[in-house]
């Protein structure tokens, strides 16, 4: 793995099976994972340089192989046409996902109150636009957050 391109060694699946490798040694070589996971070598390849988007079958047996669940969040938000708002999540440690959930939490009160406000009377008026788009941008800061943490629960537990 010496030789490996720059743009193969940037390629987040690519980093994926490498880390995997440590725990699955037949995963060394694009050979061994290829063979697991009964797809042709040249395919993999292609994946590993990012000249072809895997398919999302490929992205579970990647997922699960690899012990790398943000594979999914990755191929949702960068390969497939309809994930565009997709929040974009990723492996982070379990202290920094917690103090990010316990700050949304914090926004969620105003969040729950400014909400019932604007939404009592059935109408939105141009005035509450702003802060409802407040409240959107804090339920997404919590969705991240969620999505942090399912991802840290499906690769450490």
């Amino acid at each position: 793995m010496s030789n490996i391109a720059t743009k193969t060694s940037s390629n987040i699946f690519y980093q994926a099976r490498c880390k995997a490798s440590t725990h699955n040694k037949q995963l060394s070589s694009r050979e061994g994972a290829a063979d697991i996971m009964s797809i042709d070598r040249g395919r993999l390849y292609r994946i590993e340089r990012g000249i072809t988007n895997p398919y999302p079958e490929e992205i579970h047996l990647m997922a699960d192989l690899y012990r790398a669940p943000e594979l999914r969040n990755y191929y949702c938000k960068n390969c497939c046409p309809l994930g565009e708002d997709v929040p974009e999540a990723g492996v982070n440690e379990l202290d920094r996902i917690v103090i990010k959930a316990l700050a949304s939490f914090q926004k969620l009160d105003n969040t729950k109150e400014s909400l019932l406000d604007i939404t009592e009377d059935g109408i939105i008026t141009e005035d509450e636009k702003p802060e409802l788009k407040k409240i959107i941008k804090n339920l997404e800061e919590l969705e991240v957050v969620t999505q942090n943490l399912k991802i840290w629960v499906k690769k450490n537990l």
